[in-house]
């Protein structure tokens, strides 16, 4: 007797289990977006506050993550009937591992890109390994990948060797776990309709792509993998492949992206703007492309191979023309800057103050010194890169070599007796176009000195000197050698302008900052403290980010300044080395510095009698902000802010007890000055304050020149004239704003007597 045959279940019973996919295939994709973009906002608020995410961040987010979407996807998973829904649940699942994994690894330091690429490679490898089942290769997929990736060959740079190798291995390694989680068999269950496979499969996939790219790539990268995979989700329905297609499209976030570099500190149309806006193009491509196969009359899956090779050569030809000729070929690394155990002493030394030839002496007995020292304890080592033929550049004022070099050789650096340590010189990747000049929103300068220089006391000692026979050096984003207030000040000869980012020959300024800080300390058009003064300047951050190198190219620039084109080390000129430096700049360990980094340089320059003005920074009034260099050097005379209420800004960083930092305040909110284009603005920051300070050390010394080069005087005078800040402080008096508020007048005053 045969059996009765159960008859097929009704449509209408698999509604709950469709409603369920559908449901948590939106929660997961909120999931995967709310994570991710939460984290990474959450980093860039810790970053603004002068914090480190706390390594824990990421390992936590992504539990939550996992089990909040991981859940839901078992569920699926294990319980409905239905093979389509089953069949989500088990790609979304695998997703949600991927997401929660991918997401912990980024505890791993952004500055370590190379280790989490390395550690991506792995566990997705390992994913592909322990969940494939029928994989399909399709030339079609690797025709849209290509394009997808143009975009970043346009737009983005490459990294070093070994960043670019191993970013290579972890979109192989993506681009098999998604294969091995979209398979034939997860797209066979959507036919027998071609149209179901592509419309409910390729929707069912993009929500397993969103998993997987969230989970792929370092802080930031992950946010555009969100945006390039997902999509790709259309194409692999239509293909029933996934592999080759979603492989080549993570290269180009993986590669081409620095994930250190997509952060809220870089200017408009800098790397942020370029990563989103390839990954914007990709994303339309990407679905376009999904639609477009799926569209098709005839199904490219039944096209003749020998056709799709063709079309992949073909289409790879191109976009290694775009990438050759509109793109920014070639290998753009970070860069190992190798700090040396022995620093040179600076006993013995002149101590010679004044104008005249005995200060020239001073300058240039440092100057021979720290070369001497530099090139004796150095050769060893540079003689090692040479035989590896490894380009590397000697620096003196901190005795260190800046190795162009990956990871592999930092091991074998610091295992050296003559290293003490070895930091990473965040280099900035270029950019298809060049950035654009920030100009102010006033076109008029003051028809009056603002309030900033009247509380400082600068109009009172103008009849006496407006700071002739000084010089100021600025290092910061560069100066408007043209502007207006600045053009006559600028001291000129080929030894007064280094540009070590883009090698102009002329003071030009693209942010602003630079222009507006130089402006305060010596413009005239009554914006400047000492407008009599001179002024020089090297650019150390042009994209509003630096790098220890660069830092340092600056500072060594300032000590013995040199002909453009000339080297530091054989064509310095220390009798040109300006009196008076302002520095609103800091250096943090996102670019590579740690906080004794800068301290040899700082005390080197004391010891040629060099002021070096520093700002507090702008991490807020949580105590203890002032926490990089050059800040918390002994040497530097740092500066915290205070507004025209004479009340601390909340934005001005705080010091430690018994830190000494900040040693004094000034102006630094709503402060009007020069910009680029012959126009004005109004900035906030202790950026703003810094030139203040530096600008009446210029007119203290243009009134009292015997003062020149006794910095313990002249920044007692400074503290011992101070007045009184406003409002209750937040970590005590001597924390918010040192000895008070500069007054230059009273300064003057005092040294007469």
């Amino acid at each position: 007797m045969t059996p009765p045959v159960a008859p097929p279940p009704r449509a209408d019973s698999h509604t709950g289990a469709i409603v369920a996919a559908v449901l948590t295939g939106l929660w997961l994709v909120v999931v995967a977006a709310f994570s991710q973009y939460g984290g990474w906002l959450f980093s860039q608020v810790m970053l603004a506050l002068g914090l480190e995410m706390p390594g824990f961040s990421w390992p936590v987010i992504g539990l939550v993550a996992m089990l909040f979407a991981g859940g839901p996807a078992l569920a699926l998973a294990l319980i409905p009937r239905l093979p389509a829904v089953r069949e989500c649940g088990r790609a979304w699942a695998i997703g949600s591992g991927a997401l929660g994994l991918g997401t912990g690894l980024r505890a791993i330091p952004g500055t370590e890109n190379e280790w989490y690429l390395f550690a991506l490679a792995a566990w997705a490898g390992i994913g592909y390994l322990v969940f494939r089942r029928r994989a399909r290769f399709s030339w079609w997929g690797v025709v849209a990948g290509l394009i997808v990736l143009v975009p970043f060959l346009w737009v983005g740079a490459l990294g070093g060797v070994t960043d670019t190798l191993l970013a290579v291995l972890a979109a192989i390694a993506v681009g098999g776990l998604a294969s091995s989680t979209l398979d034939t068999v997860f797209f066979d269950v959507f036919e027998p309709s071609r149209a179901r496979r592509i419309w409910l499969g390729g929707l069912a996939a993009g929500v397993a792509l969103a998993l997987i790219g969230a989970g792929a790539g370092g802080n930031g990268v992950q946010i555009l993998m969100l945006l390039v995979l997902p999509p790709l989700g259309f194409a692999a329905a239509a293909l029933r492949s996934t592999g080759a297609l979603v492989g080549i499209a993570a290269f180009g976030p993986l590669a081409f992206v620095d994930p250190v570099e997509v952060n809220f500190f870089l200017l408009e149309r800098d790397i942020p703007f370029w990563a989103f806006t390839a990954s914007a193009i990709a994303w339309s491509v990407g679905l376009v492309f999904g639609l477009g196969y799926g569209l098709a009359s005839r199904p490219l899956e039944a096209a003749r191979r020998p056709l799709a090779i063709g079309t992949a050569v073909v289409v790879a030809l191109g976009a290694g023309a775009v990438y050759a000729v509109a793109g920014q070929p070639g290998f753009y690394g970070d860069q190992l800057f190798v700090v040396m155990k022995e620093q040179a002493s600076l006993a013995g030394l002149p101590t010679t103050t004044g104008l005249g030839p005995g200060r020239d002496q001073r300058v240039e007995a440092v100057y021979r010194r720290l070369v001497e020292h530099a090139n004796r304890t150095q050769a060893p080592l540079r003689a090692q890169l040479d035989r590896w033929k490894l380009s590397y550049q000697p620096y003196y004022l901190v005795n260190a070599i800046l190795v162009n070099a990956g990871p592999e050789v930092r091991a074998w650096l610091e295992l050296r007796d003559d290293v003490d340590r070895v930091l990473l010189d965040q280099r900035l990747r270029p950019l298809p176009q060049p950035v654009g000049q920030t100009v102010g929103d006033i076109k008029q300068p003051p028809a009056a000195p603002e309030w900033n220089l009247q509380m400082i006391g600068a109009p009172g000692v103008w009849p006496r000197s407006q700071g002739q026979q000084i010089v100021v050096g600025s290092s910061d984003s560069g100066v408007d050698g043209k502007h207006p207030a600045l053009a006559s000040g600028f001291r000129g000869g080929d030894d007064s302008w280094y540009d070590p980012w883009n090698h102009t020959t002329f003071p030009v300024d693209h942010g602003g900052h630079g222009t507006h800080t130089m402006g305060t300390a010596v413009g005239k058009e009554r914006v400047g403290v000492a407008p009599g003064s001179q002024w020089v300047a090297c650019v150390n951050l042009d994209r509003n980010m630096g790098s220890p190198s660069f830092y340092l190219d600056c500072m060594q620039f300032m000590l013995a300044p040199f002909a453009i084109g000339g080297n530091a080390f054989t064509d310095g000129r220390p009798a040109r080395a300006p009196h008076v430096l302002t520095n609103s700049w800091g250096c943090p360990p996102m670019e590579g510095c740690d906080i004794e980094l800068t301290r040899p340089a700082t005390d080197a320059l004391a010891a040629a009698g060099i002021a070096f003005v520093a700002a507090a920074g702008n991490e807020g009034d949580r105590c203890g902000s002032i926490d990089a260099p050059p800040a918390t050097d002994p040497a530097a005379f740092t500066v915290a802010a205070v507004n025209e209420d004479r009340e601390v800004t909340s934005f001005s960083s705080r010091g430690q007890p018994a830190s000494g930092k900040p040693d004094a305040s000034a102006p630094g909110a709503q402060v009007l000055s020069a910009m680029p284009g012959n126009t004005y603005g109004v900035l906030d920051g202790t950026s703003m304050a810094t030139p203040h300070v530096a600008g009446a050390l210029a007119l203290l010394w243009s009134v009292r020149p015997e003062l020149v080069g006794d910095l313990d005087r002249s920044f007692a005078l400074l503290r011992e004239t101070a007045t009184p800040v406003s409002g209750s402080p937040t970590c005590g008096d001597l924390e918010d704003a040192g000895a008070g508020i500069i007054n230059v007048e009273r300064a003057v005053l005092a040294a007469a007597g």
